[in-house]
């Protein structure tokens, strides 16, 4: 060992052998970096690599054992002979590109380290080759311990860079691959220079075709600069796309494609952040969730080019009108969320959900016109409602989704006991999938009266789902949930034939009015739908009263007067339901041609004891009269309320005092009363004993 670093220090020209160290280092670093490239590539772009790194590293090895090679002193004349200098070159080359193409084969057993090996080996006949190119006026002579240590030693630590390349175990691993790279040149290269001994003789001259040490600087520093100059830029410029790529790649996975907005999983990285720095400052910070009611109504009348449209209207808006500490993000399906720090009171969370439902409500321009939003906004405060950023997401998620089931418009912030109602909820959206192809939904019919005679007209089809183990579920709670679902649609087809069957075995021509809920409504295919029905049951179109909400309405004026139209022209009686519950009731009176109005019960309960429902009725009584639209009060419960309605001329009533909802075996009994009722002698207008109290399901949500 002292002798090698004797032959080092003492033997060469420390320039030199400062040029050969530097080229060394730079070039042991390049190879490795590439090396472990090659291992993660793959096909032909595994071989491209194989070929740069090759090329680098003998580029690397060559020019170090050369640049060290004209620092040896000698105290006469030397030279290299051109063929076999260029020689050892290729030699080299191709002993690299074989050596790496065996530590490649596989990553299982002791195939790296051999590739490592041999390696170390193309190092060993690389520098013999070059030393057999070394002209003298002499004779060289060799060591053989020195020779047969020079190439242990190389294959050595050639095994063990392809090991620190190959198997890392921390992050230091590739810079220990370089160190053992540079161990296996330099060891090689000086233990066989210790080995090397010249005996001058007198007589012997160099060729005159050798090359003298100035060119062979020349070539060595010109070759070796220009290759590790390309094949670094090739390299370099490779890790640039790489990161680009990179980048690219974090945008798409960190991005909504279709907004541009942060998606979820950077907001939670990101709201992640904001809670840190809120610990530190004793900050609050409130987390809101937007859901937009109407998109999926949107989406089924519009198409999803409008859809798009709409999110990527609502993205904008969002995005544009954010403050300072103020974030948005884009959720999946028709969710936004929204990140507000440095929150001080409750007025100001309040403050900015009425903000954010304006922001949403537009007006939006899209193909399909200009459109207007209705959200639903639920909170969570930190640290109030949540200590994290998930528990914080999942908490204002559970408050919209409570929100939207409180009605249109709503805000709620999260309370305790949400989780617990939306698992439930959950649970019943699955078993409610069981129940429409299980056949646990149910018909049943509420009694309409004529309000004079107290006789028999129709009838409501209302859904009950009798649940194998919660038994009766109200409407009340299933469908929200069956609107949330999409259920709702196949739940109203299932209505509208069951109930159009029924009613066509009736007797006596009484009607059957059936709910069409706003998501049908946007359908393109309802009017042939409800003509194929009353085709395939023979139930006379006027024995058919379609009854809608104004949620269904506003939604979409143009379509859903089309659809309204359609039904109309089959014979089919459309009735405004819920009338005076909404802000566009009267509006919707001038622009729909309705055949009926269902005043709402809200109005009806205890009216003639309140002044301003009972002004509201004669109100409505009064409009409807003037537009000859006839009218019916739903929910009337008792005899002073149907009392009133008979002095204010209310035509037709529907509620508990004439009959509960009820079976079909029920409905057939009561209509067989009505039938002897009417033939009695004793029957007269106004008799009050002709009242139907049929047994029925309980006082259940219509």
């Amino acid at each position: 060992m002292l002798n090698v670093l004797s032959c080092i220090a003492v033997e060469h020209d420390l320039r030199y052998v400062a040029l050969a160290a530097v080229v060394c280092v730079f070039g042991s670093f390049l190879s490795m970096r590439i090396y472990t490239r090659m291992r993660r590539s793959d096909g032909s772009r595994r071989w491209l690599w194989l070929f740069l790194g090759a090329l680098v590293a003998t580029c690397t090895i060559w020019t170090t054992h050369f640049a060290a090679m004209l620092g040896y002193l000698v105290p006469f004349d030397r030279s290299f002979a051109p063929g076999l200098t260029a020689a050892s070159f290729a030699i080299l080359f191709l002993c690299t590109c074989f050596a790496f193409g065996v530590s490649l084969r596989s990553h299982a057993g002791l195939t790296i380290e051999l590739g490592g090996v041999l390696f170390g080996f193309g190092i060993a006949i690389m520098h013999y080759t070059g030393m057999a190119a070394f002209l003298v006026p002499g004779i060289i002579t060799w060591e053989p311990s020195y020779v047969l240590a020079s190439v242990l030693l190389g294959a050595l630590f050639g095994g063990l860079a392809f090991n620190r390349a190959s198997r890392p175990v921390t992050r230091f691993c590739r810079f220990g691959s370089m160190v053992a790279m540079i161990l296996a040149i330099v060891s090689m290269h000086f233990t066989g220079m210790e080995a090397m001994t010249i005996t001058p003789l007198a007589g012997i001259d160099i060729p005159p075709q050798a090359m003298p040490d100035e060119y062979m600087l020349a070539a060595v520093t010109g070759i070796t600069t220009v290759l590790l100059v390309t094949v670094g830029s090739s390299y370099t410029i490779d890790r640039f796309s790489l990161q680009e790529a990179t980048e690219r790649y974090q945008q798409l996975t960190l991005f909504d494609a279709l907004t541009g907005l942060p998606n979820k999983a950077w907001a939670e990285g990101k709201l992640a952040e904001l809670l840190d720095s809120a610990i530190r400052s004793n900050d609050r910070v409130a987390v809101y969730t937007i859901d937009l009611e109407e998109f999926a109504m949107i989406n089924a009348a519009h198409g999803e080019v409008t859809g798009d449209a709409v999110l990527r209207e609502v993205g904008l808006h969002l995005n544009d009108a954010l403050m300072a500490d103020e974030y948005t993000a884009r959720l999946p399906g028709a969710q936004f969320l929204f990140i507000k720090t440095r929150v001080f009171g409750r007025h100001e969370t309040s403050a900015s959900a009425a903000r954010l439902q304006k922001l949403v409500a537009g007006p939006h321009m899209t193909p399909a016109g200009t459109l207007t939003l209705r959200s639903a906004v639920g909170y969570a405060v930190f640290p109030d409602d949540g200590l994290d950023a998930s528990t914080l997401m999942t908490r204002a998620s559970l408050a919209a989704q409570d929100a939207r089931r409180g009605g249109s418009g709503e805000v709620r912030r999260y309370q305790a006991g949400l989780d617990d109602d939306v698992r439930h909820q959950a649970r019943l959206a699955i078993d409610l999938r069981s129940a429409v192809s299980g056949n646990q939904l149910e018909l049943y019919y509420q009694p309409q009266n004529c309000t004079s005679t107290r006789s028999l007209v129709g009838f409501e089809a209302l859904v009950r789902w009798h649940h194998p183990t919660l038994g009766m579920v109200s409407p009340g709670d299933f469908i929200p949930v069956a609107e949330r679902t999409g259920l709702i649609a196949e739940i109203g087809d299932y209505v509208l034939r069951r109930a159009c069957a029924d009613a066509a075995a009736w007797p006596g021509g009484y009607k059957v009015a059936v709910n069409v809920a706003a998501y049908q409504l946007t359908r393109l295919d309802l009017p042939a739908l409800v003509d194929e029905v009353l085709k395939e049951t023979g139930l006379a179109p006027e024995r058919l009263e379609i009854e809608l909400t104004e949620s269904g309405l506003i939604a979409d004026h143009a379509r859903a007067l089309a659809t309204i139209t359609r039904l109309k022209t089959l014979g089919v009686s459309i009735a405004m339901d819920d009338f005076g519950t909404g802000y566009s009731s009267l509006a919707l009176l001038q622009h729909f041609p309705f055949d009926k109005i269902k005043i709402d019960r809200s109005f009806i309960t205890d009216v003639a004891n309140r002044p301003r429902a009972a002004a509201i009725v004669r109100a409505a009584l009064l409009i409807a009269e003037s537009m000859n639209i006839p009218v019916l009060a739903e929910g009337v419960e008792s005899e002073e309320e149907f009392a009133y309605l008979r002095e204010a001329g209310c035509p037709a009533v529907q509620g508990f005092l004439f009959g509960r909802p009820m079976p079909l075996s029920s409905v057939q009994t009561l209509m067989l009363r009505e039938q002897l009722r009417a033939a009695s002698p004793g029957a007269a207008a106004g008799d009050t004993d002709g009242r139907a109290e049929m047994p029925g399901a309980g006082r259940l949500a219509s």
